[in-house]
């Protein structure tokens, strides 16, 4: 029998795994030759638990399937019936003779395959069709189905995803996970800075829950869930490396561990499991993991509070969540492992990733979102090769058609109205704003390098930075006045209605190798270099002439601390002078500086020993209890230029 390159490549599967797959093939066939005029028999549901957990990640199997004839018509395999039976009855008899000889214990009729040990003789198997002439050759394998079975592998992710962040809406998981949230505390923290926020501006256009969400992205990173590069021994106690992988238990899969990592410890050679688990009801539990466990775990927590969450999965190995803002009318980016939020540039700008595909999952809708995180559209779509765009399109509708079939006709229109407005904001790509800028701080040195997600993958992104401008109240006041309180980690501009900015990173000019470090056990909090590296750099920058104002005079008051070896070096810099002064919590002024048009303050760290020497100088080091004393204070009094 002439060989069918589809069947040989089948063959190189073990012997168990060929022997499954090669009983759904050869039933797919045989309904097929016996009821040749039953629609049902002719259409394969890609969708279905069947194909797509045991036959589609078989390699051969999806060939076999189109050189038997059938053919990709969007959701579903079909075979038409314009194709050939005898090419049916052809393929079918190369995988029943492999299958049968295997099952006497035989060796392997086609070259290649891998026996592991005969099995029992299947009962069930189906009869064998008339054998099609020897001397028919069998048409080589097409090109087509590679990109057929890209779009089927993409269906699966789809649909995949689709069903789980269904587990979302569990009651029973809301529940556990509201059992362990400290809703009311967050709730009043909320309730708080929004009642500030109007204080500042009355015309704030901010609702509680985008204030609720900052908190409750605040909570989770640094008081609940837990960031693993490597667990220590539990033996020992010590150190270990991440080998190889381990066979998952009953009890793992139960809760969707398909992965088990080995911890192996090198001193007592002792080995710690460490299961991937998929399933968030158990992650509330276990508090630990990489993006996708933090991801998982935290859009089940904003379901539990009430807000509208959609599950984001990256094409690029990534994931976090979105939340609706009704205040806002749209979306907001929200990535628990890095505790940011609405700066959805931050892996193309600041990671340097190369973005194809990102999609968002919700109880309602799939929709794909992958332009609300690009600045750089034309790129990314020469990037999107995996489907045809209108397979995409068509494939997602169809999805949603069928989420949305018992919906009220208010929610479909709400939904609709969403979409139009998404879609409206995906036309024009975005500028990259303060906080989008910089490389990842979640995982370790190592594991971030080798993503390529430390720094942006351009320099010329960095000329983004955030500049401090006189706003027409502080023009009339002449007078400049910003605190940063590492604790509550945001700036406040007291010249400025006592304007509030969240986040480290939010106002600065430039910033290298530097993040903000919060010591759960010591209960502090400053900002260091990033693990591994040498030096660090931070600045910021206040430009007066824009606005037709000079500086008449500035006062600066700084707080760094070092270890060891450790240096900090601070400085103010305006044009071809730089002044260099100490960080010693005291506020202090410099004359020579009057009728300066702009300046920067630079805070270089540097120095330190061994494998903590990252951590040997340190930034604004602050108790978590001292709420109320900022740790980095500049005054600046304005003229007329």
């Amino acid at each position: 029998m002439s060989v069918s390159p589809a069947v040989t490549t089948l063959c190189e599967n073990s012997n168990e795994v060929f022997l499954d797959v090669a009983k759904l093939l050869l039933t797919y066939a045989d309904n097929i030759l016996r009821n040749p005029n039953e629609e049902k028999y002719r259409s394969i549901r890609i969708g279905n638990p069947t194909f797509s957990t045991k036959l589609l990640p078989v390699k051969g199997a999806v060939e076999c399937l189109f050189e038997m004839g059938f053919e990709e018509a969007e959701t579903h395999l079909v075979w038409p019936r314009s194709a050939s039976m005898q090419q049916l009855k052809l393929i079918r008899e190369s995988i029943a003779a492999e299958r049968n000889q295997r099952l006497q214990g035989g060796q392997p009729v086609q070259p290649g395959a891998q026996v592991a040990g005969a099995s029992a003789p299947d009962s069930l198997a189906p009869a064998p069709a008339a054998a099609a002439p020897a001397s028919q050759p069998i048409p080589p394998c097409p090109s087509q189905p590679s990109s057929l079975q890209k779009s089927m592998s993409f269906f699966v992710t789809l649909e995949a995803n689709s069903q789980h962040v269904m587990m979302y809406e569990k009651p029973e998981w809301q529940q556990k996970a509201l059992s362990h949230i400290p809703h009311q505390q967050l709730s009043s923290a909320a309730q708080h800075k929004l009642k500030e926020a109007k204080a500042a501006d009355p015309d704030c256009k901010l609702g509680i829950e985008d204030f609720l969400v900052l908190e409750l992205l605040r909570w989770f990173k640094q008081d609940f869930f837990s960031w693993v590069n490597s667990l220590p021994c539990s033996r020992c106690g010590g150190p270990t490396e991440n080998a190889s992988s381990l066979s998952p238990s009953s009890e793992d899969m139960l809760w969707g561990a398909q992965r088990v990592e080995n911890h192996y410890c090198q001193l007592c050679r002792f080995s710690t499991r460490f299961p991937r688990y998929n399933h968030p009801g158990k992650l509330l539990e276990t508090r630990r993991g990489r993006c996708g466990e933090w991801a998982n775990c935290f859009t089940l927590c904003c379901r539990a509070i009430g807000l509208e969450a959609r599950y984001i999965w990256d094409s690029t190995d990534h994931v976090w969540t979105e939340i609706y803002s009704h205040a806002q009318r749209r979306w907001l980016h929200c990535d628990s492992c890095e505790n940011v939020c609405d700066k959805p540039l931050l892996y193309e700008v600041g990671w340097g990733k190369k973005l194809a595909y990102v999609l968002a999952f919700s109880k309602d809708q799939v929709v794909d979102v992958t332009w609300r995180y690009s600045c750089k559209h034309p790129e990314v779509l020469s990037r999107r090769t995996s489907v045809k765009e209108t397979w995409l399109c068509r494939t997602i509708n169809g999805l949603n058609n069928s989420r949305q079939q018992g919906l009220s006709p208010g929610r479909k229109k709400d939904l609709t109205e969403r979409l139009l407005v998404e879609l409206v904001e995906f036309i024009s790509p975005k500028k990259p704003k303060p906080g989008e800028l910089g490389g990842r701080n979640s995982g370790s040195m190592a594991w971030r390098t080798a993503r390529g997600e430390t720094k942006a993958a351009e320099s010329s992104t960095q000329a983004e930075g955030y500049v401090f401008t006189p706003t027409e109240k502080e023009k009339s006041d002449r007078l400049l006045h910003v605190c940063y309180s590492a604790t509550k980690d945001q700036y406040c501009r007291l010249s400025n209605s006592s304007e509030v900015v969240q986040g480290w990173d939010q106002c600065v000019w430039r910033k290298e190798s530097v993040f903000r470090m919060l010591e759960k056990d010591w209960q502090m909090v400053y900002i260091s270099r990033t693990e591994g590296s040498s030096t660090g750099r931070m600045s910021w920058k206040f430009d007066f002439a824009a606005v037709g104002m000079k500086m008449k005079s500035v006062s600066i008051r700084t707080s760094s601390q070092t270890f060891n070896t450790g240096k900090v070096c601070w400085s103010l810099q305006s044009g071809l002078t730089t002044t260099e002064f100490c960080g010693d919590g005291k506020m202090q002024s410099f004359p020579s500086l009057s009728g300066s048009l702009d300046i920067v303050v630079v805070a270089e760290l540097s120095g330190g020993e061994g494998e903590a020497s990252w951590q040997h100088s340190q930034l604004f080091r602050q108790s978590l209890k001292e709420t109320e004393e900022s740790s980095f204070e500049i005054l600046i009094h304005l003229e007329d230029a």
